[in-house]
């Protein structure tokens, strides 16, 4: 071969060459934690609004230590305290200031109980002694600092107490809890899964008064399950679970006075099965504020409660036509104004209204959604918020003045951008990601959003991807009927518009959830890439009855779940199907929880679009789903019973004809294996063909162990072997 010859041939070889270099992704690296991002972990910003602490934890010692940080040097200033010279609190998990910043609590031994609630051994670390004083002995709740930090208020067995630091007094304060009959100071399941909270008191801003919500469980029905363990015998594990229609607990609202040690009750007499959505006192020592949410959860009550005399007064009333969103407390200002989170103009805003229930100002307005509320700042007088006012998928950081002028962008980079504000505003910590770049970290002016210092990146996460043949996530919108739907592809490296390749959808679907968004990859995402190494189009498209984009695209699915969203990802794979390289007689579908409902949905109404499909632990009728989200979206099947069963998978098992995989944690205390039971059983009466795994004593989150290895390499063979 000639010289010239022989440099152009290697010329045109050098990027196959390069290219076969490249790794492909496998499920035992992906779910060892390879690609997992660094994060600042337990972020806490001091009240001189100069310094922030985060929790550190040293892998070669197995020590926790609190590291206090200069925002704008990015120096560290003191460590205030390092576990591996305390052995009682060495590798503590998690910690909080009491208000003056001269105690930490910290938590350790934690075990968890459901989704948000743990217990656990909890210290008082003394800053200045540098002395540790463990609250109890026995694993407690929610211990949470009186104002001034003298006391420590925690839930112990379903009972309220009080302990005082200096002379470790403990006063009892209820005394009737009772496992799976009466709960003081904690939410029950449903609260805790649906409403995103576990602590039900709260103390005064004088640290005289604590209110707290009382649980009767005793007429709620209970589920058992099963745990199977490794004895001899099983275990059953029984407690309340309210189905959509049935009995919830009876809620009560009380305000205990340490100075005289009595209970007040408050009178909500006036109200019908109803919930107490938030409780939390006000800037005024003795104004406790209550949200009330009706059954149907189209109402919403702002209540202030006199501490001293426990009498209540209306200050504001909102209604929804079809459902309002979980309720947050309103923050509020120093004149007891507050900020209202509402949908009563079709999108997510904020309003000032005086302490009287008098609305002064709209503070955000436009045709998108506030996402997060920051806070406000007295001095300035600015309100800091989140928002996808840059296009839906995206989320960008504002500051708008109280009266609702003079709004600033502080964030410049299209993707997610995320905010830790200082104490006094002056800084925030942004964490910014897009979906080629993984979490940054950097410093910036509370004033103008100006960077002022990188504090930490993922940029060896990134170098290592270089060497992974990583495909490219791209983000469109898919036409379907009069609607422009979200969507993601994933295509493979190599790809060829000549051939033509199966697809793989992924959805959620579930209301005002979000899946097509502009952010670095989850762990799902390196299989989806993984499996586009292997000749597959996966694509996620967000349908109908998703979030982000107002009230009424969110709203319409409104007692009918299920209908308008399985709609959209069967007309999605139609309208995909028709490109010319992809193949239409091989689309598949999967999901998890709601999106496992879609999946079973998907193969079954639409048997002749989809080849296959994947639920893991779906619902499978609505009717077997707890009151508080099944009834916000459907009210009850007793008023409702057509919306509940002609879109529930369960009622159309007789339509599968592609290939089936059904998978459940047989300890799911959210979605019950009983679900994938009677859909097993349906199909079996049906004389239709599936598989199924049951995975003993997991819980929703079907992991631990080798467990979530094991389901995807379970679930990757189905796939190959069936699309």
């Amino acid at each position: 071969m000639q010289p010239n010859l022989f440099k152009l041939v290697l010329f045109l070889l050098f990027p196959a060459l390069l290219f076969s270099q490249q790794k492909d992704f496998s499920l035992e690296e992906i779910w060892s934690g390879a690609f997992r991002t660094q994060s600042m972990q337990s972020l806490n910003s001091l009240n001189d609004g100069q310094h922030y602490s985060v929790l550190e934890y040293n892998r070669a010692s197995r020590a926790s230590k609190i590291v206090v940080f200069d925002y704008l040097t990015g120096s560290q200033t003191r460590v205030l305290i390092d576990g591996k010279d305390y052995p009682e609190v060495k590798a503590f998990e998690d910690y909080t200031f009491s208000k003056d910043e001269k105690k930490l609590l910290l938590s350790t031994d934690s075990e968890p109980i459901f989704r948000r609630s743990s217990k656990g051994i909890y210290w008082v670390f003394d800053t200045d002694l540098r002395k540790l004083f463990p609250v109890s002995d026995k694993p407690i709740q929610e211990p949470t600092f009186s104002p001034d930090g003298t006391q420590v208020a925690y839930v112990y067995e379903n009972n309220l107490f009080v302990k005082e630091i200096a002379t470790g007094k403990v006063t009892q304060i209820t005394f009737d809890g009772k496992k799976n009959r009466i709960i003081n100071g904690l939410t029950d399941w449903v609260y805790e899964e649906e409403l995103s909270f576990v602590r039900a008191f709260d103390w005064n801003q004088t640290g005289d008064k604590i209110a707290f919500i009382r649980f009767d469980e005793s007429e709620v029905p209970e589920f058992s399950m099963s745990v199977f363990g490794k004895e001899l015998y099983p275990q059953v594990e029984t407690f309340k679970y309210p189905k959509a229609g049935e009995r919830n607990a009876t809620v009560s609202l009380h305000i205990y006075d340490r100075n005289n040690q009595k209970t007040s009750q408050v009178d909500l007499i006036d109200y019908h099965d109803f919930y107490i959505a938030r409780i939390g006192w006000t800037k005024e020592d003795n104004t406790l504020a209550a949200l009330i949410l009706n059954r149907h959860q189209n109402q919403i009550d702002l209540l202030f409660v006199d501490g001293n005399t426990a009498q209540k007064k209306l200050i504001l009333s909102e209604t929804d036509k079809a459902y309002i969103e979980q309720p947050e407390m309103p923050p509020f200002l120093d004149d007891n104004s507050f900020i209202w989170k509402s949908e009563r103009d079709g999108f997510n805003h904020l309003y000032h209204f005086d302490k009287t229930g008098k609305l002064l100002n709209k503070i955000t307005e436009g045709n998108w959604d506030e996402t997060s509320f920051y806070g406000f700042d007295p001095k300035s007088k600015r309100v800091f918020y989140q928002s996808v006012e840059n296009g839906s998928i995206n989320r960008d950081i504002y500051s708008i003045k109280l009266n609702g002028k003079n709004k600033l962008r502080l964030s410049s980079e299209t993707g997610s951008s995320d905010a830790d504000f200082s104490a006094d505003f002056s800084y925030f910590i942004q964490t910014f990601t897009n979906s080629t770049t993984p979490p940054r970290y950097s410093l910036h002016s509370g004033k103008d959003g100006k960077k002022l210092k990188d504090i930490k990146n993922n940029q060896a996460l990134a170098d290592k991807l270089k060497n992974y043949n990583l495909p490219t996530k791209e983000f469109s919108t898919l036409k379907v009927d009069d609607y422009d739907l979200n969507m993601w592809m994933i295509k493979p490296v190599d790809f060829d518009p000549k051939k033509k390749y199966p697809v793989f959808m992924y959805q959620y679907s579930g209301p005002g959830s979000q899946m097509v968004s502009n952010v670095w990859n989850s762990t799902n995402d390196y299989w989806y890439f993984m499996l586009a190494q292997q000749g597959y189009i996966v694509a996620c498209v967000d349908g109908r009855g998703t979030g982000m984009r107002g009230a009424d695209f969110k709203k319409m699915t409104y007692k009918e779940l299920g209908k308008y969203e399985l709609d959209d990802q069967i007309n999605s794979a139609i309208e995909l199907g028709k490109r010319p390289y992809i193949d239409a007689s091989r689309m598949g579908i999967w999901g998890w929880s709601f999106g496992g409902f879609m999946a079973s949905n998907a193969i079954f109404q639409g048997a002749d679009v989809f080849k296959m499909a994947i639920a893991v632990a779906p619902v499978t009728s609505w009717r077997f789903y707890d009151t508080i989200y099944t009834e916000r979206y459907m009210q009850t099947p007793q008023e409702n019973p057509g919306g509940y069963d002609n879109n529930s998978p369960i009622n159309h098992v007789d339509k599968l004809k592609g290939a089936f995989l059904l998978v459940h944690g047989s300890a799911d205390d959210n979605v019950h294996v009983q679900n994938s039971m009677q859909m097993i059983e349906a199909l079996i009466q049906a004389n239709k063909q599936f598989d199924w795994a049951i995975y003993p004593d997991k819980n929703h989150g079907i992991f631990g162990g080798n467990t979530r290895l094991q389901l995807y390499q379970k679930m990757t063979h189905f796939i190959k072997d069936n699309l």
